[in-house]
């Protein structure tokens, strides 16, 4: 039986444990300390999988996410690789552009996207199998075309979306069973958290993304999951 076959098989979560099985040392995952990605890291701990832990520090973050991050890591005792942009980069686009030149086109934010996220998770995927990811299908329309299993050519393997088809109140409810630590900024109408110059609360019957690059009218996605 194939990868494809056996993956989209099982329920969920349970092809983490299969892939932590079957490919020790070769499957990575990128979490943001999002909700969803907190499901994930809670099921990680609970079984004990071999499956590596890592996350984007873009240097503007909120800090209720930095605190997040160690709870996290004080509440299951998991190794956590955290990647950092190349500092000359990032000198370079601030010396040139400021720091807030995302503001003024959809191509200065796509660069500097590219030099706080995208960069970094090339380096910590580098040499994996299997990249897990917390993107569900209800979070954007870009996403509700995504399968569970799919081959990424940007990143060159594999990427399981172990959450895609799970609705936000079984999120929810996973969180609250299981008493997982999650971001206040959730209860200030957050919904998707990102850097904070580029995240604002959403209104009562907003889209989820809304709050992403809110002046912006384009795909609220910064590259690492383009499809």
């Amino acid at each position: 039986m194939s990868i494809e076959t056996t993956l989209r098989a099982l329920q969920g979560l349970e092809g983490l444990r299969w892939l932590a099985n079957q490919y020790p040392g070769e499957v990575v995952f990128s979490t943001s300390f999002g909700q969803e990605d907190q499901v994930i890291t809670d099921f990680i701990a609970r079984e004990k999988l071999a499956i590596d832990l890592i996350t984007l520090d873009t240097g503007r973050l909120f800090s209720e996410t930095y605190e997040l991050m160690d709870k996290t890591r004080a509440r299951y005792g998991l190794a956590l690789q955290v990647m950092a942009p190349d500092t000359k980069n990032v000198e370079e686009l601030t010396s040139k552009k400021g720091f807030h030149s995302f503001y003024e086109s959809v191509e200065n934010r796509k660069e500097c996207c590219k030099i706080r996220k995208i960069e970094p998770l090339k380096r910590a995927l580098n040499g994996k199998k299997f990249w897990i990811t917390g993107l569900r299908a209800e979070q954007s329309e870009n996403r509700q075309h995504m399968s569970a299993l799919e081959w990424d050519d940007a990143f060159g393997l594999y990427k399981f979306n172990p959450l895609l088809d799970w609705t936000y109140e079984q999120v929810i409810n996973y969180l609250a069973t299981h008493h997982v630590p999650d971001n206040p900024l959730h209860r200030k109408g957050f919904v998707s958290i990102g850097c904070s110059p580029c995240t604002r609360a959403i209104q009562p019957g907003e889209h989820p993304r809304a709050g992403r690059w809110w002046w912006e009218d384009s795909k609220k996605e910064c590259g690492l999951h383009a499809g």
